[in-house]
């Protein structure tokens, strides 16, 4: 585990495999977007501590889609702390076991990738208590704005804090070798590609991913760069 502070209130939490990000607000309540893949929990909680803070603050779990990198220990955290996870309205049905994944649709260079990914285990059924629609808002960071961005999965989601100008794109949008651009692994991606284009409209100082490393400062202008990349494409 790796924790690095992108801004006062928001740290990035690095793991085995996948990232999550803590926010921490004035009051010291928690959120945490993204779980890391199953057996994860201890690691969260330990980034948690050494951010200073109790994991018994941690209220919400905010789940961008289902993968098993994202929403593997949710259900861990949910039953050790008694969270609420919150999940788009699409995804839910996979995140509680009911419901199959569809599977990504792959170019040459993707399939490659995926070829040479390691297994990661399942993500075990975990409760969704909220299901989100876009333009929904959660009780944290002075408002946050759920943005359905679908493409990579049915109900892939960021989270948009417009007060402080953050977004957390989830896998939407990447930002790897210091390049930011469109995800990997979409399930339509033309969607995706739209997804992108949105996003790059939003105000954002602050832009963090589900891969690849945090934007502090300056978000906005790589978010359009990697939207009109995909014009010229």
């Amino acid at each position: 585990m790796e924790l690095t502070r992108v801004r006062p209130e928001l740290y990035m939490i690095t793991l085995d495999f996948g990232t999550a990000y803590l926010w921490r607000d004035g009051d010291g309540a928690l959120t945490l977007v993204d779980t890391g893949i199953a057996g994860s929990a201890d690691a969260v909680e330990a980034a948690v501590r050494a951010a200073g803070a109790d994991p018994a603050a941690l209220r919400t779990v905010v789940l961008t889609h289902h993968h098993q990198d994202h929403a593997g220990s949710a259900a861990e955290l949910a039953r050790r702390w008694g969270t609420e996870v919150v999940a788009h309205r699409l995804d839910a049905p996979v995140i509680r076991g009911e419901r199959a994944a569809a599977p990504p649709v792959l170019s040459p260079f993707e399939q490659e990738l995926w070829d040479g990914l390691p297994p990661l285990p399942p993500a075990p059924p975990c409760e969704v208590h909220r299901e989100v629609e876009d333009g929904d808002r959660l009780d944290f960071g002075g408002g946050a704005v759920v943005v359905h961005v679908p493409g990579h999965t049915d109900g892939s989601i960021a989270i948009h804090l417009p007060a402080p100008g953050v977004l957390f794109t989830g896998d939407a949008v990447a930002n790897v070798g210091g390049r930011t651009m469109l995800g990997v692994f979409n399930t339509d991606p033309a969607r995706a590609a739209d997804a992108l284009r949105r996003l790059a409209e939003l105000p954002v100082e602050t832009a963090v991913f589900g891969h690849g490393d945090p934007i502090a400062t300056g978000a906005s202008a790589a978010l359009r760069a990697a939207a009109e990349e995909l014009v010229q494409g």
